[in-house]
């Protein structure tokens, strides 16, 4: 007997689900059940303190709520989603996201839950690249390697934050200048982020830059999540699917070989849903691969989806990015405690985060990530969710 796919099998109701999902795309919202606005809760951007740095400036913290109810809080320290709630196939919201709440519990140190990476998102070898002729050392902050922009990088600063209207709704936009030698990348770079979260329960990010010389650059979102909501069971029931059949190739430490490897017959074969943990034993240490994705261009296009039976809650992920590392929390190791006061173990969240591909300055053949002085760096990823 033929199987049916667990994420896209028809249900009650789901009928309407796609009904719903065809208003989002034209702009229209129709609530299923009494809108925020009727419940007396707030719609739009509240701003509230967070905190302040060791160095002494103050965060803040913006909570966006939609008509539906839903809401994402977003720190302007490092562009970090805290919380992102959403309704289950019952209608109760569920916090989606690992975190804390509080930005000391950030300050101590986290391995970059929901925050804003740059400049070079993933990693790059030995700390070293060639531009033009000059080598140019980075810092290094994982075993010789430079990860996710080095000691300091674009999650450890605090962003300027302004609320700006876009589409007749507001929106959260970060700015954040990335001078000339910082983690030891050449070049000032301009960088604009704006968050969107819209009446369809989608979150929207869209990323632009600007060089005053040329310099790798390659932005990205790493959000952990956990569709049966924080601090719940572990995330390896959740039905993954991958729009990719092939990825980019990497030894022991997680560099690539520069080879481009095939899915097909392999534990990495995800263009088909399967659940997180039914193949992971077969997986080193777990999931932490670059996806080569199918599909991209200059309109975002669905890179990935996952399903929780559990919830019945579905995130499609959407992006322009060529690549998509899908993460499965190896290295959580249960000594933070989340916003619920349970210990984040290993598999506690998943991350899918759209990007270029890890240490494509060395890697010729890969998409390049340079950007000079005249270009404009556009990228956009969305984050869907539904259920079902």
């Amino acid at each position: 007997m033929k199987k049916r796919n667990p994420i896209l099998r028809k249900r009650p109701g789901s009928g309407w689900i796609l009904f719903l999902a065809g208003c989002c795309a034209f702009g229209i919202f129709i609530p299923l059940h009494a809108s925020a606005e009727e419940a007396g809760m707030k719609t739009g951007i509240q701003k509230e303190r967070f905190g302040t740095t060791r160095g002494g400036q103050e965060v803040f913290l913006f909570r966006m709520t939609n008509r539906n109810g839903a809401s994402v809080c977003i720190a302007n320290y490092g562009g970090i989603v805290t919380a992102l709630r959403v309704p289950d196939r019952k209608g109760t919201l569920r916090d989606v996201v690992l975190g804390f709440d509080s930005l000391d519990r950030y300050l101590a140190g986290h391995p970059y839950f929901g925050a804003l990476i740059g400049r070079y998102g993933n990693r790059i070898a030995g700390g070293k690249f060639e531009l033009d002729g000059k080598t140019y050392k980075l810092a290094t902050n994982d075993g010789g390697n430079h990860l996710h922009g080095g000691v300091r990088g674009f999650d450890k600063a605090v962003w300027n934050a302004g609320e700006i209207m876009r589409d007749g709704a507001g929106s959260l936009e970060l700015k954040y200048k990335s001078l000339d030698g910082e983690e030891g990348y050449p070049g000032n770079l301009s960088v604009t982020v704006v968050y969107e979260w819209t009446d369809c329960n989608e979150l929207r990010i869209s990323y632009e830059a600007a060089t005053d010389a040329a310099t790798p650059v390659n932005l990205t979102h790493h959000s952990y999540f956990n569709l049966n909501g924080e601090g719940s069971q572990d995330v390896l029931d959740e039905q993954v699917m991958i729009m990719a059949d092939r990825y980019t190739a990497v030894s022991g430490s997680l560099i690539p070989t520069g080879e481009i490897g095939d899915v097909r017959g392999t534990a990495l074969d995800f263009t088909a849903p399967h659940p997180i943990g039914e193949r992971i034993g077969e997986i080193t240490g777990g999931y932490d691969h670059n996806y080569v994705l199918n599909q991209k261009g200059n309109e975002p296009a669905l890179a990935a989806r996952v399903f929780a039976p559990g919830s019945g809650i579905v995130i499609d992920v959407l992006t322009t990015e060529p690549g998509l590392q899908f993460y499965s929390g190896n290295f959580l190791d249960g000594t933070l405690k989340g916003k619920s006061g349970k210990a984040y173990t290993k598999n506690s969240g998943f991350c899918l985060e759209a990007q270029h591909f890890p240490d494509s300055p060395n890697h010729p053949t890969f998409p390049s990530t340079v950007l000079r002085p005249g270009q404009a760096y556009r990228q956009t990823t969305i984050y869907r969710f539904s259920v079902q």
